[in-house]
């Protein structure tokens, strides 16, 4: 009989570290079995049939290098488990860095009116609305992600608190739409570095990795510049950023009428959140 050391050794196997594949397995189990840590200490034993669900899945995340979250339909983010599908980005630790960064600048100011651009699977939207009393558009290119983003707002109960437009950036953003905070996550990558990009990444829609410049600079350019239209003045705006763009989004967020930007890094020291002032 297939045993829990087994199915770790097939993900260590296709090259996974061992203390991710071990960390993998236990959140299959859990997710397709049912069966938790409370389960082991009162001495029960995970059911064969439920046991070879869990490994077939995991057959399938060594053999395709499919994402977990993927596999799973979720993905843990700020406490809660946000819906996921290869039609969004997979919630990312760094992005906490922005969300509570945003969430502290709307509390101290008691904003209201939050613009979440690129929203994806509206974690960064769900969350703010969550943990702050701002009312939050969030906004995408994708009708596939809008989609998404709704069902994780039914999900954390969130209605009239965050709402949800298909927007190519401002398009659909009416002129008399005036925000206290604006925030992004935005396309980042370069079209070049696709090639080297990790396999896992691969599965992730292509909308919401790569620009068409070859610095990734396109997405933040263009809402830096219609951002002054919607921003109340006073109001804030902030992004996630991709590897060594800080001094180059600086620069934008100066030439529009920007002051007090601040960056801060990641637990890697890289510059990962940019914020400003209007």
């Amino acid at each position: 009989m297939t045993t829990i050391p087994d199915i770790v050794k097939i993900l260590t196997d296709s090259g996974i570290e061992a203390n991710e594949a071990n960390i993998e397995v236990k959140l299959l189990i859990e997710h397709f079995a049912g069966f938790g840590i409370a389960d082991i200490l009162m001495g029960k034993k995970l059911d064969s049939d439920k046991l070879k669900i869990v490994e077939e899945k995991v057959r399938l995340r060594a053999s395709t290098h499919k994402p977990i979250q993927y596999i799973m339909g979720f993905a843990d983010f700020m406490g809660e488990k946000f819906i996921v599908t290869p039609d969004v980005l997979i919630p990312r630790d760094e992005t906490e860095i922005l969300v509570r960064k945003a969430i502290e600048i709307i509390n101290t100011n008691r904003f209201s009116q939050v613009l979440d651009m690129c929203t994806g699977s509206g974690c960064i939207a769900c969350m703010i609305a969550k943990l702050t009393k701002a009312t939050v558009i969030g906004s995408d290119i994708s009708t596939d992600a809008i989609q998404i983003a709704f069902k994780n707002m039914e999900k954390m109960g969130l209605f009239n608190r965050a709402l949800f437009r298909k927007s190519d950036i401002f398009s659909m953003i009416r002129e008399d739409e005036h925000f206290d905070l604006i925030v992004s996550n935005p396309p980042y990558i370069p079209p070049q570095l696709k090639k080297t990009i990790q396999r896992e990444v691969s599965f992730e829609p292509d909308i919401a990795l790569y620009t068409k410049d070859e610095k990734g600079l396109e997405f933040y350019e263009k809402i830096i510049t219609e951002s002054v239209q919607h921003l109340n003045k006073g109001g804030y705006i902030l992004f996630e950023l991709g590897l060594g763009q800080s001094k180059e989004v600086g620069q934008m967020l100066k030439n529009n009428g920007y002051s007090k930007i601040q960056v801060i890094k990641d637990l890697s020291n890289i510059d990962r959140v940019i914020f400003a002032r209007l």
